[in-house]
């Protein structure tokens, strides 16, 4: 599986543009009975592989949790979130979102980080009031007790391949799977650009100085709510240095020499490293 551009990785809207409407709260929109997301931790509840339609699947109870984010092809789609502990309805399957199809996972992108900002808040992160009301027409909240108006936090991240002649620099974790290996990554500082963000972070976490920094796209990744933006850089000095506290190794590697694995094709890790990597091409 391949994507033509970055735009079109699972996560970007546009892979469900022509099924998926986003609506606020508040906004008008068709009613009804319609189709649910139903989140139970990283999986997503289908019947027979599609999403639930009709109305809230017994035994669940609604209790005011529901909530219309959109339409999906033209009827409501609402969101719901199951306890761990809850028993999955019969008839319906819970499938983790690494086996779910791109338009499916990328709506329930959509729902996962609308559940984190709705849990995110439930107060008010200035003075501790629960006196939480939506400021309509938006997803943003506003503080009874203080008035101080909150909007969705969306995390700005860089990720970045090095390239040193035929050379390219991975990195690995160490809570990832066995032998796997990706980008050097990093969250966006106070007072930062992008480009500055990749500088530092590569010098943190590696040791090493680059330059010709080129910017190649972005994916949403709603883990739980992070933009990254993906660059190009190229080798200017040092020797790896590997940060003991954010990485277990770094290494150069080669189209003939490569790590045991890759990060997964729907990410914007592995378009870097194969459009820009394995076939040494120029953004």
């Amino acid at each position: 599986m391949s994507y033509p551009e970055t735009v079109n990785l699972p996560f970007n809207g546009e892979i469900i543009r022509t099924r998926f409407t986003q609506l606020k709260p508040d906004a008008a929109g068709t009613d009804g009975p319609g189709f649910w997301v139903l989140l139970q931790g990283d999986t997503l509840l289908l019947r027979e592989g599609e999403l639930h339609r009709g109305e809230l699947p017994a035994p669940l109870a609604d209790h005011g949790q529901a909530l219309r984010f959109g339409e999906w092809d033209g009827v409501p789609v609402r969101l719901f979130s199951l306890s761990k502990g809850d028993e999955v309805p019969q008839g319906l399957q819970a499938v983790p979102w690494t086996e779910l199809p791109d338009q499916l996972a990328t709506l329930y992108g959509v729902a996962r980080q609308i559940l984190y900002w709705e849990k995110l808040s439930r107060h008010c992160s200035r003075c501790g009031s629960s006196e939480m009301t939506r400021i309509a027409p938006t997803w943003g909240k506003r503080c009874g007790g203080c008035g101080h108006e909150h909007y969705p936090h969306i995390h700005p991240c860089v990720i970045v391949l090095i390239r040193r002649g035929d050379e390219f620099l991975l990195a690995r974790k160490p809570e990832w799977a066995a032998g796997r290996y990706s980008l050097v990554a990093g969250f966006v500082d106070f007072g930062e650009s992008l480009e500055e963000c990749v500088v530092r972070e590569v010098f943190e976490e590696t040791g090493l100085k680059v330059t010709d920094i080129r910017y190649v796209g972005s994916q949403n990744w709603p883990f739980p709510s992070q933009l990254m933006a993906g660059f190009v850089a190229n080798y200017e000095s040092g020797e790896i240095t590997v940060e003991a506290d954010e990485l277990e190794d770094a290494q150069w590697f080669t189209t003939e020499r490569m790590p045991p694995a890759l990060p997964p094709k729907r990410s914007i890790a592995r378009y870097i490293i194969d459009n820009f990597a394995l076939y040494n091409s120029l953004p």
